[in-house]
C-alpha cells in the first residue's frame, strides 16, 4: 500500500471519523481548527482518488467523497512497514524498543499477554 503524506493522512482522518464520507463542505467544516484553503483540500482529495484511497459519488453534481481503503487497513500497512524497515520485521524487537524507551508500562505488556491468551483459545 502506498505511504501516504501527512496533508494526505489528515484527510483520510477526517473521512475515516465522517464514516461513510462526506462533501467538501463536510470535509471543511472539520478541519476547521486549521483552515485549509478550499483548493487545497480539494487538491488533495484529487491525489488520493489517483491513489486510490479516495472514492467519488456525484448526487446532484456534487461530489461525494469516501474512503475506499479503512482506517485499519492503512493502520496495519503502516505498522508492517515501520516493523520491516526499522525492526527487521520482528514484533518482539518493537515491543522491546518501546519497553527500553518506557513508552510502553507493565500495565501495558500485561494487557498484550491478556489479548494473545484470548485469541489463542
Amino acid at each position: 500500500m502506498k505511504k501516504l503524506t501527512a496533508a494526505e493522512e489528515q484527510i483520510m482522518q477526517t473521512l475515516w471519523s465522517l464514516g461513510e464520507g462526506g462533501f467538501m463542505k463536510d470535509i471543511l467544516e472539520h478541519l476547521a481548527d486549521t483552515k485549509p484553503h478550499y483548493n487545497t483540500v480539494g487538491t488533495l482529495l484529487k491525489i488520493l482518488v489517483e491513489k486510490k484511497f479516495v472514492g467519488i459519488k456525484n448526487p446532484n453534481r456534487n461530489n461525494f467523497y469516501y474512503p475506499l481503503v479503512t482506517k485499519e487497513e492503512y493502520s496495519v500497512s503502516g505498522i508492517k512497514a515501520l516493523t520491516d524497515n526499522y525492526f527487521q520485521g520482528s514484533y518482539s524487537k518493537v515491543v522491546s524498543f518501546l519497553v527500553d524507551k518506557k513508552e510502553m508500562s507493565i500495565e501495558d505488556l500485561e494487557f498484550l499477554l491478556n489479548q494473545l491468551k484470548k485469541k489463542g483459545k
